[in-house]
């Protein structure tokens, strides 16, 4: 009964030493192998087999992970208090190097990342910290990875979130905001005004072009319509002889004579009227004179 006892404890202290000595590291993961207290290398993935009396592992993550880094106070060059927070997005590129030269990489670079942004912010004004947000992020994450990357830590990408100017610059900053777009909403309304006068003056000057066309062509039809009527008056003045003319005129004496008027203005060619007049009557002989 010793004897099985015996053996059923071996057999328990080499299962729990099989499953000890055996470890499964998932693609995303890396074991950095520590064998008597020395780091001899990285292990993964898949399975990894160990001496669990003579070794340690350390398990790391090559994901890419973020830090947030909550509200910090710095001031900036023109001696403005404001309270920035922003996060951190980083990976591991070196397994060993994050695990050997940093104890704690959340908190280590939560303190490097307030310190760089202090210096940071420091050589930026207000306005530059309120509008050249990219330009900020950018410098962050350049300082910041020059620190961490003798720990093995890439820094790929920081995110300013939310930046808070000191209330007394922000009520400046509203009424600076509400004076802007009065100013702009002012302009638009010139503008629209302006595009309206444009227009009113177009329509008008096309309007007045229209009516001297339309004049000009009404007296190019009238002074075709005279030029018309002058020639039918010359044709048919050609066809009539002599005679239709004097009677013509004796018609047009007859009229004057039965006007109101008391003035009467004999033409000089009465005389030669009344001879031509006496040429058409008949002689009292009987026949017209012809002399």
């Amino acid at each position: 009964m010793v004897i099985g006892i015996v053996l059923g404890v071996v057999a328990l202290v080499v299962l729990v030493g099989l499953v000890r000595s055996v470890k499964i590291v998932r693609e995303y993961q890396r074991v950095v192998l520590f064998r008597l207290g020395r780091a001899v290398g990285t292990r993964g993935p898949g399975l990894v087999f160990i001496n669990p009396v003579t070794d340690r592992t350390s398990l790391v993550d090559l994901r890419e992970l973020f830090l947030e880094i909550p509200h910090q106070t710095a001031i900036t060059k023109d001696n403005a208090s404001i309270s920035i927070d922003f996060i951190i997005f980083y990976k591991v590129v070196d397994s060993s190097l994050s695990v050997l030269r940093v104890q704690n990489f959340a908190a280590a670079a939560q303190n490097v990342a307030s310190t760089t942004l202090r210096s940071v912010v420091g050589d930026m004004s207000l306005d530059d910290v309120l509008s050249k947000r990219e330009e900020m992020n950018a410098s962050l994450r350049v300082r910041l990875d020059e620190v961490t990357e003798r720990w093995g830590v890439k820094i790929t990408t920081v995110e300013v979130r939310e930046v808070n100017p000191p209330p007394g610059v922000l009520d400046a900053m509203t009424r600076q905001m509400s004076a802007e777009r009065t100013r702009r909403a002012a302009v638009t309304e010139a503008e629209g005004q302006k595009q309206a006068a444009v227009t009113l003056a177009e329509g008008t000057k096309q309007a007045a072009i229209l009516a001297a066309e339309g004049e000009r062509q009404a007296v190019v039809l009238r002074a075709q319509g005279l030029a018309a009527g002058l020639e039918t008056i010359l044709a048919v003045a050609h066809g009539l002889d002599a005679n239709t003319m004097q009677l013509q005129y004796l018609e047009t004496l007859k009229q004057v004579g039965s006007s109101p008027s008391t003035k009467i203005v004999v033409p000089m060619e009465l005389g030669g009227l009344l001879n031509g007049i006496r040429g058409l009557l008949p002689a009292e002989g009987g026949a017209p004179s012809e002399g």
